[in-house]
C-alpha cells in the first residue's frame, strides 16, 4: 500500500515513476502487457500513471502447495523453473530480474521498489532476490516499514537493522511505522531511542486507513460494508484472484463462505477462480458446501462462476497432461459441460458483450460490454441446454448459473449495479489521490525527495 501511495505521490509531482517488485508471491494476478503480474504491481502501475507491464513484476510465484509454487517469468509460466529446487532456481531468476530492472530504470526518473517479507531472513540471505539482491544492484536507498498494528514494531525494526551487514544497514535511510491506531504521543520515546541505537531516523508514522484498494492476498476477513444484496463468495483453500471482488465487498452485504451455514441466506453466490479446481472440489465435498450449493441451486439462487469456479460446476474435469493431478474428476454437475486441462496457459486481456436475450435471473446484464482478463489452463465445452452468455458464443447460462472465463466483471460499475443494485462507492482515481495525500501528510516527504535527488546524482 505504501509503495502504491509513493507512486501516486511522485506521479502527482510530475515525476516519471514506475513500480518494481523483483519477485512476488501471490495467487492474485492481473493480466498486463505481456502476461501475468501480481495484483499489487498492477495497481502500483496505475497509481504511477503508466500501463501495467510484466517488467513491473518479472517473477511471480503462485503457490500450489505448502512447498511448491508455479513460477511465472515475465508474465509466462516457466515449467522448468517450477520443477527446480528453490535454491537452485535463484541464479537463473537473478539474471532476468537484473536485466529487467536495468531496462525499466532507463525509462523512468524514479523506480519505487517494493521488497518482500523481510531483508533479514538470515536463512535465505543467499537467495534473497526481492530485498538485498535488487537493492544492492540498484544502489537504492531504503525505507524499512513495520506494521505496528501487529505489535513489536520497535523490536522488529531494530532486529532487522541489527541482522543486516554493515553495508546494507547504511542503505536504510529511514524507518516507517505503518497502520498506526491511537495517540502518536504514546510512541515517545520509542522513535528517539531507536535512532540513538541505529543512527536511522523515523521518517513517518502512517495511520491505519480505509484506503480503498483490495487486500493484496484478497482474503481480508472484514465483512462487506454495503447495503446491496446478500452475496456469499465461496472461498476454497486454492481460491485465486479474490482481489477482483473488492468492489462487490464494498457495495453489498458480501462475505466469504467457508461452511454451509454461511450460505443459507445468500441472494447471490460467487464461485471465484481457483488455482487448483480439483483440490477445491474435494474441499467442497469434505465441508458439505457441495450440498449447500446444490440446495441453493434448487432454490433458484443466482450463482456467478468465474474461471476455475466455472470448471468445478461442470460435469467433469479431464486432466490428460497432469496440469493438476491427472485423471478424470466428477464435478458438481450444475452445468452440462466438460473441462479439459491443457499444458499451455491462456493469459490475455479480453472484451466481451453480453447477449441481448439473456434469460432471468441474468437479464439485467443484457447488452453490457465488459473489459476483463483470462488466466486459465484448458477449455470448457458445453454439451446441451446451455444459453451462450456473450455475443461471441462464449460463457454459458444454465438456469440460475452464469459461468464465464472473464475475470474482473464486478470492477465494471454497470455490472456491479446490475448484480447487486448498488453503486461502487469509490473509483481508482480518488483512491490514488487519497493515498498520495496520506504519504504527503504523514511521511517526511522532504527527506524522501532528498533521497530521490541524491539517487539521481549518483
Amino acid at each position: 500500500m505504501l509503495a502504491t501511495a509513493l507512486c501516486a505521490s511522485l506521479h502527482r509531482r510530475g515525476i516519471r515513476v514506475v513500480p518494481f517488485k523483483a519477485q512476488n508471491m501471490s495467487n492474485n494476478a492481473r493480466v498486463a502487457d505481456g502476461g501475468e503480474i501480481g495484483a499489487a504491481q498492477y495497481f502500483q502501475a496505475l497509481a504511477a500513471g503508466v500501463a501495467p507491464a510484466v517488467e513491473h513484476n518479472p517473477v511471480l510465484l503462485k503457490p500450489e502447495a505448502a512447498t511448491r509454487s508455479q513460477v511465472v517469468v515475465l508474465g509466462q509460466v516457466d515449467r522448468a523453473l517450477t520443477e527446480m529446487p528453490w535454491r537452485e532456481r535463484a541464479p537463473h531468476l537473478w539474471a532476468i530480474i537484473r536485466d529487467t530492472y536495468d531496462r525499466l530504470a532507463k525509462e523512468a526518473d524514479v523506480v519505487v521498489i517494493e521488497g518482500a517479507g523481510s531483508p533479514a531472513e538470515v536463512n535465505l540471505a543467499d537467495v534473497d532476490l526481492a530485498n538485498l539482491g535488487i537493492s544492492r544492484h540498484a544502489g537504492a536507498s531504503a525505507l524499512l516499514v513495520s506494521d505496528i498494528d501487529r505489535g513489536g514494531a520497535f523490536a522488529h525494526l531494530y532486529g532487522t537493522w541489527a541482522l543486516l551487514e554493515e553495508a546494507d544497514r547504511r542503505r536504510i535511510a529511514g524507518f516507517v511505522l505503518n497502520r498506526f491506531r491511537g495517540d502518536p504521543a504514546l510512541l515517545e520515546p520509542g522513535p528517539a531511542a531507536l535512532e540513538r541505537l541505529t543512527g536511522t531516523p523515523m521518517l513517518g508514522v502512517v495511520p491505519m486507513v480505509d484506503h480503498g484498494l483490495p487486500d493484496e492476498d484478497g482474503a481480508d476477513p472484514a465483512p462487506g460494508r454495503g447495503t446491496g444484496r446478500r452475496v456469499r463468495i465461496v472461498r476454497g483453500p486454492a481460491a485465486s484472484n479474490l482481489d477482483e471482488w473488492w468492489a462487490l465487498r464494498e457495495s453489498s452485504d458480501c462475505r466469504w463462505a467457508t461452511s454451509p451455514s454461511e450460505m443459507r441466506d445468500a441472494e447471490l453466490i460467487v464461485m471465484p477462480g481457483s488455482k487448483l479446481p480439483v483440490a477445491d472440489l474435494a474441499w467442497l465435498r469434505a465441508t458439505g458446501l457441495d450440498e449447500a450449493l446444490l440446495a441453493a441451486h434448487r432454490r433458484g439462487v443466482p450463482i456467478l462462476a468465474v474461471c476455475g469456479g466455472a470448471q468445478l460446476l461442470g460435469e467433469e474435469i479431464i486432466d490428460p497432461d497432469r496440469v493438476e493431478m491427472g485423471g478424470r474428476h466428477a464435478g458438481l454437475g450444475l452445468i452440462s459441460a466438460v473441462t479439459t486441462f491443457a499444458s499451455t496457459k491462456q493469459v490475455h486481456r479480453t472484451r466481451a458483450r453480453f447477449r441481448e436475450d439473456l434469460p432471468p435471473p441474468w437479464s439485467s446484464l443484457a447488452g453490457l460490454e465488459v473489459d476483463g482478463y483470462e488466466v486459465h489452463f484448458g477449455t470448457t465445452r458445453g454439451r446441451s441446454g446451455l444459453h451462450p452468455a456473450f455475443t461471441d458464443g462464449s460463457g454459458m447460462i444454465a438456469g440460475p448459473v452464469l459461468a464465464v472465463y472473464v475475470h474482473g466483471l464486478c470492477e465494471d460499475p454497470r455490472v456491479l449495479k446490475a448484480l447487486v443494485g448498488a453503486e461502487q462507492p469509490r473509483s481508482l482515481g480518488p483512491v490514488f489521490e487519497g493515498l498520495a495525500d496520506l504519504v504527503d501528510r504523514y511521511l517526511d516527504m522532504e527527506s524522501v525527495m532528498g533521497l530521490v535527488e541524491r539517487s539521481a546524482r549518483t
